[in-house]
């Protein structure tokens, strides 16, 4: 009946398939952004996805991200937000797991900024009087710290491999040990060692420990677990010291401090953006 009406050059009246032009009319592309990457891939393996690169691209959050981010299941397992992370890195060749702690924390709040704006509000405690009291972080200010300089790293007798790891040599018991940056699988087990302390109302110094342990890959050249686990609870405080005073001189990060004044003792400090429950979720 078509083929006939078009040799007659009439038109059919039949009416036209509705969702074929909804689903046109509806199609969206969700938005990516560029995110600096504050390691500026310098310490990951050869090999690995953002070896190398110093940005990652992101997509904008959307309705399904909040509902993962209210998944009960995912709540009671401390993964709900690592969930989300994972899902809006464009590249899925990169896992969440390997990316590194400060690499994670930029890619988190440049996630909440295009989700929700970059004024985050929420309750904070002055660490002078202890007033909880409500302050107004402008997550703009979030900036990237500058790598540590080689020439530093040189004066301290550090020497960073091929495989984005650090040999240290340690003051008083002179053993030589490599460094590791952590990453958002190591933070999540320590978040579970802590959450799980607490709640046995156990001391967090083990959990510390644990950390220490965390940050070592192999002393004297040696990289099993159990033998460094060993030499770490013996290690005097003088060389924990150091290792703690290292990591946090070549650990690449966010730097998420922001000044604050009490308003009941008007004590001015600096206080971290706490990444609590109202970060992706604004009143």
């Amino acid at each position: 009946m078509r083929n006939n009406l078009d040799r007659l050059g009439l038109e059919s009246n039949k009416p036209q398939d509705d969702n074929a032009s909804t689903t046109s009319t509806l199609s969206f592309v969700v938005p990516t952004e560029i995110v600096d990457l504050p390691s500026k891939g310098m310490y990951y393996p050869e090999g690995h996805p953002l070896h190398g690169k110093d940005t990652i691209e992101i997509r904008f959050m959307t309705a399904k991200d909040e509902d993962t981010l209210t998944n009960q299941s995912l709540l009671k397992k401390g993964l709900a937000l690592e969930k989300v992370l994972q899902d809006i890195i464009v590249d899925k060749s990169i896992s969440l797991d390997d990316v590194l702690i400060g690499d994670k924390n930029a890619i988190i709040v440049a996630a909440r900024k295009s989700a929700y704006g970059a004024e985050y509000e929420t309750k904070v405690t002055c660490p002078s009087c202890g007033k909880v009291q409500q302050h107004l972080f402008d997550l703009n200010e979030c900036s990237v710290t500058e790598l540590v300089d080689l020439s530093i790293l040189e004066e301290q007798e550090i020497k960073m491999t091929e495989w984005g790891t650090f040999l240290v040599s340690l003051p008083v018991s002179k053993l030589v040990v490599e460094l590791k940056l952590l990453t958002s699988k190591d933070e999540t087990f320590l978040a579970k060692k802590i959450r799980e302390a607490q709640q046995n109302k156990k001391e967090i110094d083990s959990v510390l420990s644990t950390q220490l342990r965390m940050m070592i890959k192999s002393i004297n050249a040696v990289n099993d677990n159990k033998l460094i686990a060993e030499a770490v609870s013996m290690l005097p405080a003088r060389d924990s010291i150091k290792i703690r005073h290292i990591y946090k001189l070549i650990a690449p990060t966010l730097d998420l401090s922001h000044d604050f004044q009490c308003k009941s003792c008007q004590e001015e400090t600096r206080l971290e953006v706490p990444f609590t429950a109202d970060f992706f979720w604004p009143k």
